[in-house]
């Protein structure tokens, strides 16, 4: 790689780390989004809103931007629901490297389906998909219903986006934090 590329992608790396944390909300913000994503996953998730009430917790990302040129970066601010009771502001931020361009936009939400997943979670100093606990993403069926592999799993993951619910993503990798609001 010459030099000239080499700083042109640290210049793009440096502009992607610093706007997407620009993009921080404050606490009312953050709740009016994540009430409004929510009503949005039971609209375009079936069953999600028994699945939800089944769950001990469910964290919402409601804008997770993900921008990238060769090396990509992933940034969002969303809170942990239990009940209807917000427990606490997050984070969730990833990096990666490989052929990409571009700039997305997607909500994510997470259900906890057990009380030891979620208080896992909520114990943990920062919380690193795939090390600290496995999210089984949701896929559906033919018949348009989760298959019943995914519904035993203690973690489950919706990706959606402004087209629907989002097929072949990982989380892995990306790191979840409580932030101070």
């Amino acid at each position: 790689m010459t030099a000239k590329i080499r700083d042109t992608l640290g210049v793009l790396l440096l502009m992607l780390v610093a706007i997407l944390p620009a993009q921080a909300a404050s606490r009312v913000e953050i709740d009016a989004k994540v009430s409004g994503t929510v009503q949005e996953f039971y609209k375009k998730v079936p069953g999600g809103r028994e699945l939800a009430s089944r769950a001990a917790g469910m964290l919402v990302f409601p804008e997770v931007l993900k921008g990238g040129f060769f090396v990509g970066a992933e940034y969002g601010e969303g809170a942990l629901l239990k009940g209807r009771t917000t427990q606490g502001y997050y984070n969730i931020v990833s990096a990666s490297f490989g052929f990409q361009f571009g700039v997305e936009q997607k909500a994510i939400v997470l259900l906890f389906m057990t009380e030891q997943a979620l208080n896992k979670f909520v114990n943990s100093d920062g919380w690193e998909v795939g090390v600290d606990g496995s999210v089984a993403i949701a896929e559906f069926g033919a018949g348009k219903s989760l298959d019943s592999h995914t519904l035993q799993e203690p973690i489950i993951g919706f990706v959606v986006s402004n087209k629907g619910l989002m097929a072949g993503i990982s989380l892995e990798g990306s790191k979840i934090t409580r932030i101070a609001k």
